[in-house]
């Protein structure tokens, strides 16, 4: 008997990441010991990165419903939401972060990969590709080595396979140094007629593989994703994918010339735990088994083990279950593309699924039990408070002293030079916004990144956003930020948002302090999307972002719930931008004043007080922002808008003042504290320029909905004044603003 067909022991089921209970719980599930191949099986489809069993109590709680939902949270691949004409919009973001903590360039690579299959699968071509990075100290030479990797795979894999880069975000703190965090978004259209299920069905339907060979990269992906980085973790090297983008481009032309056939029964991508997840998920979904012949995969490499195809997360394919009879029009379709689509088996009565080679079964396993929602597990752990919290609560502003107003402009120039202020220009030159658009995109700056919707006059506003200092300092105000500001970003392009996916990384579930975070944060992200009307549409955990110590002490990163947010524009001729348009034009703050500098990046890495509450935040007020600059920009009676956030308020003016190098000229309220009036972060507040002749009409508008507004000043020809002191040039400013990141890495 061949080692993979012997009976599995305690052992090396604990060695692939199960417990002694759960191996208990699986014998109980089959009536007997599974073999080796059978708890390789096991194992990944239970493992935390496929199965959620720490986390799905809480995500069940996230909002789910709403006006414009189409396929929800956990039913497909992606989420789908209406956007009116016949068309959706499928969008998910999803994580790569073990991956590219060991191997930076194909770990996001495949991340890009992944994502972007997920959207093809179901039918919507991508037209969009959004990321939001987190990396280490920026004087740590590992830093620049993961940066330069993860820009550098996520730049190539997106140029060849032709999709933009329209948005994203880029964040460093020592805190991410072994574990950086790689989350790709991506966002497609597709006719709501057309859409893919991921769910197999009608016993005797033939099964296919399509797409690239099967090779040994990738094994025990899932479950690598699902333990703590160690010193030892780069023997896990062979568990990284590796990528081909052309490959997937010929795949995702197929793949939507298949969707117009009526050949597909349904179709789901071949990711984390490759085979085994895809036709697991499948089977149970559409509540039937498969039989599947390994020996008929298409292989990279010879000999491979049972156990290594089925674990295999070679990238760029994809398990289609055809309608019988209707094999020879997607053998014909893959063909003329140059990929495989290769008979692996078919779709059987029952519930189990059973794997060949050479006729002989070498697993035979149920699907509901490995799947999310059937008999994997779902636990209910167990949280507690830290003690810095309530510590943190007690900061006393007052104890920070207040520089003069001439202090500030020095604060401001190196501000704005900070890694996580200055402009992240090097990043996004290598990404190309306008690959295969033809002229898709708008290219104008904006809070959020606009696309257009062919055949239409909407757009599609999208953004991804998540503050992680804030939601370490209160998980819960921290995460119901992440999805304001999102909001805040999409409403200030004029669109109206519509619904988020979200990334969830933390570390360490089994850590009471980490699972409160969780749990906070979830609590957050709840009270938000119910305010704003943007119900969750799926996503992702990823939890053991923690780093080991050999002395086994453990420190996670911060937790990091990024917001990845969809909105509409009706009529896209009427999206906004941030640049200062003229000399002259009057500059407002929308919003209440505020000189809250709680977890701004002033205080925290230019005064190293790091223990403070998030910033100020009103969720009600939120939503009166929100609906306002909305109302002003249909009106056209705003010729700017751009939302204040990191770096505070003088960040948000010099960031208006680049593109077309206008100045500003503006007043501070002498009740607050400069340096809060100026480099703070309180929330909920929006600057905007408009022409002195709309003065009365624009306080009409800030009146009904309820919304301060307040003159700050004027733009200027290229001279930025405070209270009549000059704090430079915009040209000059600009100089720093553009070289920071590149300076202080040495890029």
């Amino acid at each position: 008997m061949k080692a993979s067909q012997k009976p599995a022991t305690l052992e090396q089921a604990q060695e692939m990441g199960l417990t002694a209970e759960e191996f208990a719980q699986i014998k109980e599930i089959m009536g007997r010991t599974p073999n080796f191949t059978e708890m390789c099986i096991y194992s990944v489809m239970w493992s935390e990165h496929c199965s959620y069993k720490n986390s799905i109590k809480w995500l069940k709680t996230l909002p789910k419903e709403g006006d414009h939902m189409l396929v929800k949270a956990g039913e497909e691949n992606a989420g789908i939401v209406d956007i009116g004409d016949g068309l959706g919009c499928a969008f998910k973001i999803e994580s790569h972060n073990h991956p590219s903590a060991i191997e930076p360039y194909q770990g996001a690579a495949t991340g890009v990969g992944g994502i972007n299959r997920d959207i093809f699968t179901m039918g919507a071509r991508p037209i969009a590709q959004l990321n939001s990075l987190r990396f280490g100290d920026p004087d740590n030479p590992k830093t620049k080595w993961h940066l330069e990797g993860v820009v550098k795979g996520i730049g190539d894999y997106g140029n060849s396979f032709g999709i933009p880069v329209v948005g994203g975000e880029v964040f460093f703190d020592e805190c991410y140094q072994v574990n950086p965090l790689v989350n790709a978004m991506s966002a497609g259209i597709l006719n709501v007629d057309e859409i893919i299920s991921a769910t197999a069905k009608g016993p005797g339907n033939p099964v296919y593989i399509v797409g690239s060979d099967t090779g040994k990269d990738g094994i025990q992906g899932a479950s690598f994703a699902s333990k703590d980085i160690t010193e030892d973790s780069a023997d896990d090297l062979p568990s990284v994918q590796v990528g081909d983008p052309f490959q997937e481009k010929l795949l995702l032309e197929a793949t939507l010339e298949l969707a117009k056939t009526d050949a597909v029964v349904g179709m789901q991508d071949m990711g984390a735990a490759g085979i085994t997840c895809s036709t697991s998920e499948m089977s149970a979904a559409g509540e039937v088994g498969m039989d599947i012949h390994l020996d008929r995969v298409p292989l990279r490499q010879a000999d491979m083990e049972p156990f290594e195809i089925l674990l295999s997360e070679s990238q760029e394919r994809m398990l289609v279950v055809v309608e019988k009879g209707k094999e020879q029009i997607v053998e014909d379709i893959f063909a003329k593309w140059d990929l495989h689509a290769e008979h692996i088996g078919e779709i059987t009565e029952g519930d189990d699924i059973r794997f060949f080679v050479n006729g002989e079964i070498v697993a035979e396993v149920a699907a509901s039990p490995l799947v999310l929602g059937g008999g994997a597990p779902q636990y209910t752990r167990e949280y507690e408070e830290p003690a810095w919290f309530a510590e943190n609560m007690v900061f006393d502003p007052s104890s920070i002293e207040v520089p003069s107003l001439k202090d500030c402009v020095n604060i401001a120039h190196d501000l704005i030079c900070q890694p996580n202020i200055a402009s992240k220009k090097w990043v996004w030159e290598q990404y190309d916004s306008m690959v295969g658009t033809l002229n898709r995109t708008t290219n104008r700056p904006s809070d959020a990144g606009v696309v257009a919707v062919r055949g239409t006059k909407k757009g599609l506003a999208l953004t991804v956003d998540c503050n992680a200092r804030y939601v370490q300092a209160d998980p819960e105000t921290g995460t119901a930020i992440a999805v304001a500001e999102a909001a805040r970003n999409i409403s200030c392009t004029g669109a109206t948002p519509s619904a988020i996916t979200n990334c969830l990384n933390f570390g360490n579930p089994h850590n009471k302090e980490v699972y409160w975070q969780f749990v906070g944060a979830i609590k957050g992200m709840s009270r938000s999307c119910e305010k704003f009307n943007t119900p969750v549409t799926g996503g992702n955990v990823s939890f053991y972002n923690q780093t080991v110590n050999p002395d086994g002490s453990a420190k996670s990163v911060f937790p990091t719930p990024t917001i990845g947010m969809v909105g509409v524009i009706e009529d896209r001729e009427k999206h906004m931008s941030l640049e200062f348009k003229k000399k002259g034009d009057l500059i407002f703050h929308l919003g209440e004043m505020s000189d809250c500098i709680n977890a701004s990046e002033y205080l925290a890495n230019m005064l190293g007080e790091k223990n403070t509450p998030a910033p100020k935040f009103n969720l009600d007020a939120e939503a009166k922002l929100h609906k306002c600059i909305r109302s002003l920009i249909a009106m056209k009676l705003v010729s700017s808008a751009h939302d204040v956030s990191d770096g505070g308020l003088f960040t948000a003016l010099l960031e208006m003042s680049i593109p077309n190098q206008l100045g500003f000229d503006i007043v501070s309220d002498d009740e607050l504290r400069i340096d809060g009036f100026l480099f703070g972060e309180a929330q909920g507040r929006i600057v905007v320029t408009i022409d002195e002749a709309d003065c009365d009409e624009f306080y009409e508008i800030c009146e009904a909905n309820d919304v301060p507004a307040v003159l700050l000043g004027h733009v200027t020809k290229g001279k930025l004044v405070v209270d009549d002191v000059p704090f430079g040039f915009c040209e000059e400013l600009t100089a720093y603003y553009n070289n920071g990141l590149e300076e202080a890495l040495d890029l």
